[in-house]
């Protein structure tokens, strides 16, 4: 029975596919696992978590990019993502999940498309403002704010300081989610605070020790 439960929480904390592409930068593969989903969706348009998947990989792919300051590749990922996102909303308007998703591919577009920060910026608060509603104890739904807040600009609402806050919110909610302490030391970076930075991202690395984005970030920030 003990080594049940084992296989059974090592099975429920392995990363998915996606993931685990999105961790190695892997482009093509995200690209691969956006055509197998969006092939799903062709075949059950009315499933709101086939929709879901579309949107789920869409945004990794487009994360990627912008990691691979590729902003047209991104922009193009998260608009994409957007129309799956919508659907899945309007499938399954009381699903917290579906609204995170939506409003995450709304401020992936800000970053590579700053034009249209007045546009998304307002989708991607209200659409993360409602996963909050719908589940308070969503831990990623905070992570998600804080990076649109990170690329919003201040005089949109968004910012530094309060991307940050979101980040320590999630990562008290969620020690272990490698993510919020990936953000955090990037905010902190640019509040030039580089060896709290330094502290978050090792921490994010040793929870995660296969993103390499955090190994790119770690090399980039100054020990003080």
């Amino acid at each position: 029975m003990k080594l049940l439960t084992g296989l059974m929480t090592i099975v429920l904390s392995a990363a998915t596919p996606s993931e685990m592409a999105r961790d190695l930068q892997d482009r093509a593969g995200l690209e691969k696992l956006v055509a197998e989903a969006s092939a799903e969706v062709g075949k059950k348009p009315a499933d709101a978590a086939a929709q879901y998947r579309v949107a789920l990989a869409q945004s990794y792919l487009a994360e990627v990019a912008l990691e691979l300051r590729d902003k047209g590749a991104a922009a193009r990922a998260a608009e994409a993502g957007i129309k799956a996102a919508q659907k899945a909303v309007e499938l399954k308007p009381a699903v917290a999940e579906n609204h995170r998703i939506l409003g995450t591919l709304c401020g992936q577009i800000i970053p590579a498309n700053t034009l249209l920060g007045l546009k998304y910026g307002r989708c991607a608060l209200e659409e993360i403002n409602k996963a909050i509603e719908l589940d308070p104890k969503n831990a990623m739904a905070y992570l998600s704010r804080g990076v649109g807040n990170y690329y919003l600009p201040e005089q949109l609402g968004g910012g530094v300081d309060k991307s940050l806050a979101d980040f320590q919110r999630a990562s008290q909610m969620d020690p272990k989610l490698a993510e919020a302490h990936l953000w955090a030391g990037l905010a902190l970076r640019k509040r030039n605070k580089n060896a709290e930075a330094r502290a978050a991202l090792e921490k994010a690395l040793a929870l995660n020790p296969k993103r390499v984005w955090v190994k790119q970030q770690l090399e980039k920030t100054p020990a003080k």
